[in-house]
């Protein structure tokens, strides 16, 4: 019997030892809002969803340090709707993230799995004052690009506030490694108010080995915000060129066959700011201009104004409003973080959570 309580003790100080040496954090957004949509063919919709202002999800993340400054790190997120309580993402269970990789203090980091592109952070992290969240999304207009399965990323270390990343996805048909695969790359620099992007993604729009015609969908973003303390200032501007390089939306007209499920080509201007309002508030605002440069020329323009205001440093309540002019039969739609919208209008009000 004491063996027994001696052995017991012995595993505890081993597990309680490697569980120091280990650093687990849980994490989460809950997000729900009424959203109002107006101008769609259908007709209007007023309805409570999820993920307005950012999807709401349940992570975890962690790492493990290894000695000799080298880490081991991890990370599964997956997405929930708040109105339902369902699994998002297309049901699959991390689908937001899920990746595991080694992290040097003097090499940079490598991670494996579905992770985010270089071009997504740029656009929702640096360009966009709305986050890629509410009503202004800039992914109503721009490509989002947003997360790449079967994937391996590198980040460097921060050289004088330069930092570098590759994201090289594997398309894993057989007997082709070109068909379906994803590159992405991006030079970033962070030096006090100023932070700046450049990056480039390219996508394989092969996806059988049989089928291979190498049609490239390649778009370049350079995102830049400036925080002058009374107001942050952003400015982006991209190019889309080649086949699925930006989507169509066209309100139910046919899309042209020699455009295959997307556009070819087309630039995306981006101009917003944000600024704070009393103790709490914060106000945004942006305009994007769709420039579509086929012969159909499906342009678009986006107004959007939105306010958020910190209940805590966790919680916050919003609103939200954009208007998006369609020219030349294009079509596309209002929508937030985590739907697409159904109209030319929206507004959105609610609440936001963090943990």
């Amino acid at each position: 019997m004491k063996k027994s309580i001696i052995s017991l003790a012995v595993l505890a100080a081993a597990s309680n030892v490697a569980f120091a040496q280990s650093n687990v954090t849980i994490y989460g957004t809950v997000d729900a809002g009424i959203v109002s949509e107006r101008g769609a063919a259908a007709g209007s919709t007023t309805k409570v969803t999820s993920g307005v202002a950012s999807a709401s999800r349940l992570g975890f993340r962690g790492n493990e340090d290894l000695g000799n400054g080298l880490a081991a790190v991890f990370g599964l997120e997956a997405g929930f709707g708040v109105d339902t309580g369902a699994s998002t993402e297309g049901g699959t269970l991390f689908g937001r993230q899920a990746y595991v990789g080694l992290k040097s203090a003097t090499a940079g980091t490598v991670t494996l799995g579905n992770q985010y592109t270089a071009y997504y952070k740029a656009l929702s992290e640096i360009a966009d004052p709305f986050g890629a969240g509410y009503a202004g999304t800039a992914t109503n207009l721009l490509p989002s690009n947003q997360r790449a399965k079967n994937s391996i990323v590198y980040v460097s270390p921060a050289f004088s506030g330069f930092t570098g990343e590759v994201n090289y996805s594997v398309g894993e048909q057989a007997g082709s490694n070109k068909s379906g695969r994803e590159i992405g790359a991006g030079v970033n620099y962070a030096n006090g108010p100023l932070k700046a992007s450049l990056v480039y993604n390219t996508t394989n729009n092969d996806n059988a080995a049989g089928a291979i015609s190498n049609t490239l969908a390649r778009n370049a973003l350079f995102a830049v915000n400036y925080d002058f303390t009374v107001a942050k200032a952003f400015f982006a501007y991209g190019k889309d060129k080649g086949m699925n390089s930006a989507a169509v939306d066209t309100n139910g007209m046919a899309v042209p066959a020699t455009l295959g499920r997307g556009t070819m080509n087309s630039t995306d201007l981006l101009v917003g700011v944000s600024a704070p309002v009393g103790p709490a508030g914060t106000v945004m605002a942006s305009y994007i201009r769709k420039n579509d440069t086929d012969a159909t020329n499906y342009d678009a323009t986006q107004f959007a104004l939105g306010y958020s205001y910190a209940l805590s440093k966790r919680t916050s309540a919003y609103a939200s409003l954009a208007k998006i002019k369609n020219t030349n039969n294009a079509g596309y739609t209002v929508g937030n973080a985590t739907e697409a919208g159904s109209g030319d209008k929206a507004f959105n009000i609610g609440m936001n959570h963090s943990f």
